[in-house]
């Protein structure tokens, strides 16, 4: 009775070593974090080149997924503004310049025709070298471009 008591309890001892080891081989898996990603100067110059058929706002994709987005955006006139609610942005221009506005309350026209301004904002004039920190959902605009302005754009959901 004992020598099956003991086998029954060294296979048993098999089958949660065999568990364990396959727990932890798929741990550490879903642990191994995926590659870089590298794109080059004129890999990014290239997709903004690519998109002239919409040449008010060009995008280069780094990488975008649902709680992120990494582009390069080129801005070749002011856009309306927009709030991101529950995402957090960064932006630093690497080429040209122009006026961000920040903060205060999004207004749109009546009648819906026009771009949406910000009332009550902080003003800024941006060039080569800023960064800056939006806050999730803070509104935002480039109210003015001086003939272009590229940005690095960074962002990532906040919880």
């Amino acid at each position: 009775m004992a020598a099956i008591i003991g086998l029954l309890y060294s296979a048993a001892m098999k089958i949660l070593l065999l568990a364990s080891l396959a727990f932890t081989a798929a741990l550490a898996a879903a642990d191994v974090p995926p590659g870089a990603i590298y794109k080059t100067e004129a890999e990014l110059t290239a997709a903004l080149k690519a998109g002239q058929a919409t040449p008010d706002m060009l995008t280069s994709e780094v990488q975008n997924s649902d709680t992120h987005r990494i582009n390069i955006v080129r801005r070749t006139k002011a856009a309306g503004a927009i709030a991101h609610q529950g995402f957090a942005e960064l932006h630093h221009i690497v080429d040209g310049s122009g006026t961000l506005v920040t903060g205060g309350t999004i207004v749109r026209s009546t009648g819906g025709a026009g771009s949406a301004t910000i009332q009550n904002g902080v003003s800024r004039h941006v060039s080569k070298g800023d960064v800056i920190l939006i806050g999730p959902g803070m509104p935002h605009w480039y109210k003015d471009v001086e003939g272009t302005i590229t940005y690095l754009e960074v962002r990532w959901a906040e919880k």
